[in-house]
């Protein structure tokens, strides 16, 4: 039955989600189009110049790996690039670190620091045992983007920390952004282009015992690391994925859960623009860009070639 079953997927439904994904980008060549430039964002960001992190600059966090490095550093070279303000960057293991990507860290982002796999497992013990949160490291076997609050709210240190996206982009001084990480005093995050949750409002405000803020989006969140509540989390995840199934967009629901109703800083959806159309990509519109869904074509077409590399500081649209 399995055999059939891998026929099955092979011969009809991976084809068929291949040729439905094609369609959403304009069809086949353009689909190519568009991962060659990709392909050509990711091999140029080995020569972006180097961005300094500054010991006592404001934090910003990163979960990124081999697959993501580069965006996260077009990230870092438009948010220097676009402020005079110093920041402190923290890059975060998402599991595929390696010596040659440390040191690639270390040449392109001086100062920056490192939170290994070896680091975050001695984190995650210092702040709860495994056997009493099975469903929390399940996920992070199996959901990456859990991670975003389990080995970065784990970290020692910064009380508030700011944990972006690498999929974005700056194209003007993040005043918001800046002013919150100055003074955070609540908790901040994007306004989303559309609800994506992922499971049922209903069932979301039931266990989180409150409303639940619309178009919460997490490419930039900011949050307390003592208000994560971690027996919550596992609570949740358990009774979620029992009621309605898994979910691409579970860390989104449980950041959304976390902050409920309380008071918070929603960034500006007109400046800091979630999954931006081709004209505001063309005209570089806002302050930040998130490039989720079909806006992905306009970045890895476009916007990447915005950003000076060693050899070449005239690219543009």
């Amino acid at each position: 039955m399995k055999n059939i079953q891998l026929v099955i997927n092979f011969l009809y439904r991976n084809p068929r989600s291949q040729l439905r994904m094609y369609k959403r980008f304009g069809g086949y060549f353009n689909y190519r189009r568009m991962m060659n430039g990709r392909r050509k964002m990711e091999e140029r960001s080995t020569e972006l110049l180097p961005v300094a992190s500054h010991p006592k600059g404001l934090p910003v966090y990163f979960l990124t790996g081999k697959k993501y490095l580069y965006q996260t550093l077009y990230c870092i070279q438009s948010l220097a690039r676009s402020s005079s303000t110093q920041f402190r960057f923290t890059l975060v293991d998402d599991g595929s670190f390696d010596e040659l990507l440390i040191s690639r860290i270390k040449r392109q982002l001086p100062g920056a620091r490192v939170i290994t796999a070896e680091m975050i497992a001695t984190n995650l013990k210092n702040a709860f045992f495994e056997s009493e949160f099975p469903c929390l490291f399940n996920k992070r076997s199996v959901y990456p983007h859990i991670k975003k609050l389990t080995d970065v709210h784990t970290i020692p240190g910064d009380d508030w920390k700011l944990v972006l996206d690498s999929d974005m982009l700056f194209w003007q001084e993040p005043g918001q952004i800046i002013s919150w990480l100055k003074h955070p005093q609540a908790p901040l995050h994007m306004i989303d282009c559309a609800e994506a949750y992922g499971y049922s409002r209903e069932s979301m405000e039931q266990l989180a015992g409150s409303p639940v803020k619309p178009l919460l989006n997490v490419g930039a969140i900011g949050l307390k690391s003592e208000s994560v509540d971690w027996k919550k989390l596992e609570s949740w995840i358990a009774l979620l994925e029992e009621s309605e199934g898994t979910s691409y967009y579970l860390e989104q629901a449980l950041s959304a859960m976390l902050i409920g109703d309380a008071d918070s800083v929603s960034l500006k959806a007109f400046d800091y623009i979630v999954n931006p159309g081709k004209e505001q990509i063309k005209l570089r519109t806002g302050i930040l860009h998130h490039y989720v869904d079909l806006s992905k074509e306009g970045y890895f077409k476009y916007a990447w070639k915005n950003f000076y590399h060693r050899d070449d500081r005239t690219n543009s649209l």
